[in-house]
């Protein structure tokens, strides 16, 4: 019988049944009951607990028809069929998701279902007495199977893919590998099978259909060609099949670069320019060559390769830019040529050897570099220029001549100068056109062996063109000075000494530098009866006394005169007197004393130096006293210039106020009471320059009037060899009680009009004759 629909109800084995019962639902709903044992085929039931044992249930997912789907039935054999049983479901979704009819046991979906979201629910179902509400058994569990179609299409796990590829690459290289991942059931149908293809790429690249490895399938992609490509991968289910889902993805793949691309050139020569007076090291241009690889593929060398300006021309490696830098490496010189040729060689630093068929990879260039010309300064025949003239070669004589020439093609006269600043004392002359140097004044070698001057050499019609060498000049010796003492020598000779005995070595020197080397020669310029001369033949000679028994009280000091002489041509010799004092000695020879006069002499003065040596400082004695006489009797210049001009020392008491309390400066009291000042008080309104203090006398015990006091003051100054040439005045004008000379003011010092004539102040003598033409002539004035 073939059955539509059915559902398996596993055994149930009911108590008062022998044998089990398998219960099988048709679709139309009929049950058949199965109670045989399979003998032939060895099938054999046991007997197990009572329950439900269920298979599965499938339900499709996605239903769309306007009723609910329906599952499948659930029967219980204690069911009767009187209506006293009733279903009751448990479990995921039920009373949702599921319902179940409490009378006939059918199960129903009630939603739209998506296996993506779940892929089974587990139940449990149970039947209860309806009356009593007792189960009828207990409950059994059975699982509700989604049945998956093919409603997902293929996702990759990556939108856009990014890979790269050495170029060249072979065909088969693997490049990258692409994922998709489809949410349908693997193990139903082939919803969920995939298969890779390429839509976007061919035929550089290619797809395994069921790994997504994409390949290379083109040979000899060149990255300097294209460089970045785009591939579209697409996954379809069902297996590839029509009507499946799809989808796609995007591969961006780059080539990268290897070293497949030699450098060349752009030209097969180039053409540089540079002036001749360029600087050794200095640019003249920049060349490159082209190379289509990148990073340490692109890195080039250069190098000069031939040509006839390799001595000249250097090129560099500019690591940077990649470029060639051509540079200076000797002096060009336009007018011995102006086109300097090289050829450049150019390669790669790093070559990859399974690409050297693609070579060659080396390029050269023919760099051709034309030198300018410049107005270039007069060059002389040689760096530096060394001359040599005897110390004694007359002046006008030329020693030496300097040669310079313009180096241009112009070939312009070339004018000569020393160099002042070198030959500050004007010792040599050049002669302007044909450089012969000259000269001008005596030379001498004991004073500077060598002279350094600079020469100048500069164009006619160019001025500042003008180029500079040194000149050294050797002052050869010439024998001109005789040899002298080596030092001064202190000699003496004991007066108990005996005949000869050694008592003085000497030597000498000699300015000159003969070539052999000095041979001095020594002897005496006459026979001495004192003292003999002994040469020892090395430049030096001994002086031995000829007698015994010389007496200081007779001869304290015997000169001895040495003639030195050299061996040089001309010969040359001097005299020099050796100083030899007699001293008083010990029986060992050692000195205990000499004359003063020897003394004195051995010092190198003499009786002359000394006698004016005293007369100097006598005359500074002489200086000291009469300067000091001269300022003892020195005097003040009088402050009164002219009649117009008063500068007595006036000080003015107008207070008017009680008594001697208001006056600050002087105490009037002073004037009746004399015996209170001091003896030795000096005057304020004056410095005072004695050099020896004066005693001033006594003054008048007894004054009966302020002008006798004043007289009596008058005189002493007068008498006074050492008083000042000027007075001081002081006018009193006093108001009050409290004094105890009363009030000096003009108002009540007097009562008659004698008081106030000043006649008198003629009698005081000169010192007043000023203050007397002052006074008596206003006086005379008023009164008329």
């Amino acid at each position: 019988m073939i059955m539509n629909h059915f559902l398996w109800l596993l055994p149930l084995v009911f108590p008062h049944l022998s044998s089990p019962v398998i219960l099988l639902e048709r679709s139309d709903g009929n049950l058949f009951h199965w109670n045989h044992l399979m003998k032939g085929d060895k099938l054999v039931l046991h007997r197990s607990k009572r329950d439900w044992m269920w298979r599965q249930f499938f339900l499709s997912e996605e239903y769309t028809g306007s009723n609910y789907q329906y599952v499948g039935k659930l029967r219980s054999d204690k069911d009767r069929g009187d209506g006293t049983a009733r279903y009751v479901l448990f479990g995921e979704g039920a009373g949702t998701i599921f319902r179940i009819d409490e009378k006939s046991g059918d199960l129903h979906a009630t939603q739209r279902l998506d296996r993506e979201e779940k892929a089974s629910y587990t139940l449990q179902a149970q039947a209860l007495n309806k009356i009593t509400g007792l189960p009828l058994e207990p409950a059994t569990e059975f699982i509700v199977k989604i049945h998956d179609i093919n409603d997902n299409e293929p996702k990759f796990t990556k939108a856009v893919y990014t890979a790269s590829v050495p170029e060249m690459s072979d065909i088969g290289t693997f490049v990258i590998e692409v994922n998709a991942t489809d949410a349908d059931d693997a193990t139903y149908g082939n919803s969920a099978k995939l298969v890779y293809s390429i839509l976007q790429g061919q035929p550089y690249f290619s797809v395994e259909p069921e790994t997504g490895i994409v390949r290379i399938a083109l040979s000899n992609m060149d990255r300097e060609v294209r460089k970045e490509y785009q591939v579209v991968i697409q996954a379809k289910d069902m297996a590839g099949q029509m009507g499946g889902l799809s989808g796609t993805t995007m591969v961006n793949v780059t080539l990268t670069d290897v070293n497949d691309s030699p450098p060349r050139f752009a030209y097969s020569s180039y053409h540089l320019s540079t002036y001749e007076s360029a600087a050794i090291g200095s640019t003249v241009g920049r060349i490159k060559a082209n190379d289509g690889d990148e990073g340490e593929n692109a890195e080039m060398k250069y190098r000069i390769g031939d040509g006839d300006g390799k001595a000249y021309l250097d090129i560099i490696t500019d690591e940077i830019t990649q470029e060639g830098v051509i540079v200076v490496k000797k002096k060009l010189d336009y007018e011995s040529k102006r086109v300097y040729t090289v050829k450049v060689e150019v390669t790669n630093t790093h070559q990859d050897p399974n690409f050297t068929l693609l070579g060659p990879f080396l390029d050269t260039a023919i760099v051709k570099v034309m030198a300018k010309d410049v107005d270039e300064p007069p060059v002389f025949s040689r760096p530096q220029y060394v001359f040599e003239v005897n110390e004694d070669t007359p002046k006008g004589i030329a020693i030496g001549t300097i040669t310079a020439w313009d180096p241009d093609a112009t070939h312009y006269p070339i004018q000569y100068a020393i160099d002042q600043h070198t030959d500050p004392e004007r010792l040599y002359h050049i002669d302007p056109k044909n450089g012969s140097i000259t000269i001008l004044k005596s030379l001498d070698r004991e004073v500077s062996k060598w002279h350094n001057i600079s020469v100048l050499a500069s164009e006619i019609n160019n001025p500042h063109q003008r180029s500079r060498v040194p000149v050294l000049i050797k002052v050869l010796d010439v024998n001109d000075n005789a040899p002298e003492f080596a030092m001064i020598y202190e000699t003496f000779v004991c007066e108990n000494v005996r005949a000869g005995q050694l008592i003085q070595t000497i030597s000498a020197i000699d300015t000159d530098d003969p070539l052999v080397g000095h041979r001095f020669v020594f002897s005496l310029s006459s026979m001495n009866p004192n003292f003999t001369i002994f040469d020892n033949e090395d430049n030096t000679a001994r002086i031995l006394t000829r007698r015994s028994g010389f007496n200081r009280r007779e001869m304290s000091v015997y000169y001895l005169p040495v003639v030195i002489s050299d061996s040089d041509y001309p010969i040359q010799s001097s005299t020099s007197t050796l100083t030899i004092r007699v001293c008083s000695c010990d029986a060992t020879g050692n000195m205990r004393s000499c004359s003063v006069d020897a003394l004195l002499l051995s010092a190198g003065l003499s009786t002359g130096a000394l006698v004016a040596i005293l007369l100097c400082i006598l005359i500074l004695l002489m200086i000291v006293v009469l300067f000091s006489a001269l300022k003892k009797q020195r005097r003040k210049e009088p402050l009164i210039i002219s009649k117009e001009d008063v500068r007595d020392n006036v000080v003015s008491y107008n207070d008017e106020g009680g008594g001697e309390e208001d006056t600050q400066a002087f105490d009037i009291g002073t004037l009746r009471h004399p015996e209170v000042i001091e003896s030795n008080k000096l005057r304020r309104d004056i410095i005072p320059e004695m050099l020896f203090p004066y005693h001033r006398p006594s003054p008048m015990k007894e004054c009966a009037d302020v002008r006798d006091f004043i007289i009596s003051r008058l005189q002493e100054n007068d008498t006074d060899p050492f008083a000042p040439p000027y007075d001081s005045l002081a006018t009193y004008a006093y108001e009050g009680n409290g004094s105890i000379a009363e009030s000096l003011s003009s108002m009540e010092s007097s009562v008659t009009e004698g008081d106030h004539e000043y006649d008198y102040l003629s009698n005081w003598g000169l010192q007043f004759k000023k203050l007397a033409d002052m006074y008596i002539g206003k006086d005379t004035g008023v009164a008329n």
